[in-house]
């Protein structure tokens, strides 16, 4: 049976916007970009023609052209207008970390629950078969310790080396991917200490509440020729690891983009939604995040 694509209008036209969001959600087949708009006209307008879409005059007009809204934006962006598309009806596809506050966060997520709409997050790496693999094999493994890891040089230069990434640094930017790992793959995290600087190397240590330990070691700021990420669990049967810093990506959009159509026309929230987004704020929270 023939489902009509779920139409989408995109929030945002820089390069994450332009790589990812847009490409992805234009492809379809679940879903079709209705139209771009960002508080920069002119790359709105160049996006959309790219993309074979409309660019909107205001974020007014994007919410008329769309059921679902898809941010590309920093996180304080976002979190001021995601929750006027909630009000709106809209479902909501989510960057990471869904606010640079937890006050902003909580706000967000009220407004959620009160529309009712559906919402999901791009948290990438829990989009490809191979962390779905690690996680459903994590469910069975005594693990009493764990070491993660996301180190990379983005934030040297580059696309990525601005604006709230720069002032915020790994904790906001990886941190979010890391800390949903191992408190999937581990249990809830009841204890989180941080040593280090955010801007240039920090780490985390978490106790879940089954008694396991994590460490987890994020950098954007060191001279790599590629990234390394990954996480590994220890018990008395031996390890279980997956490394993601090799990670196809173009394995992870067809999913996430089914998932989120998937969740839209059936009204059932993904397990990935903003309630998921607001624990990991919290997080983030309790390290002065």
């Amino acid at each position: 049976m023939r489902v009509t694509p779920v139409e989408v209008g995109l929030v945002g036209a820089g390069p994450w916007a332009a790589t990812m969001h847009g490409p992805v959600l234009a492809a379809g087949p679940q879903t079709r970009l209705a139209a771009v708009w960002a508080r920069r006209p002119d790359a709105a307008a160049e996006l959309a023609v790219r993309l074979g879409t409309h660019a909107a005059a205001s974020y007014e007009e994007l919410l008329d052209r769309c059921e679902a809204v898809a941010f590309a934006v920093p996180p304080d962006v976002q979190a001021a207008l995601a929750p006027r598309a909630a009000r709106a009806g809209k479902a909501l596809l989510l960057e990471k970390p869904i606010a640079l506050d937890l006050d902003a966060a909580r706000a967000l997520a009220d407004a959620v629950a009160e529309s009712g709409v559906v919402t999901q997050l791009v948290l990438t790496k829990r989009y490809h078969p191979a962390t779905r693999a690690f996680l459903a094999a994590a469910a069975g493994f005594d693990a009493t310790g764990a070491q993660s890891r996301y180190l990379h040089g983005a934030f040297l230069g580059g696309a990525a080396a601005t604006g709230w990434r720069l002032a915020r640094g790994a904790l906001h930017d990886l941190g979010p991917h890391l800390l949903d790992l191992v408190d999937a793959a581990l249990g809830p995290i009841d204890d989180l200490h941080a040593t280090g600087d955010s801007r240039r190397w920090i780490e985390l240590s978490c106790r879940h509440r089954g008694g396991a330990v994590s460490q987890l070691s994020l950098s954007g700021a060191v001279g790599l020729p590629a990234s390394r990420a990954g996480i590994e669990l220890f018990g008395p049967s031996g390890t279980l690891a997956l490394d993601f810093a090799t990670v196809d990506h173009a394995e992870c959009w067809p999913v996430l983009r089914a998932e989120f159509a998937t969740a839209v026309r059936s009204g059932v929230p993904h397990t990935l939604d903003v309630r998921r987004g607001l624990l990991l704020q919290e997080l983030l929270s309790r390290i002065g995040g």
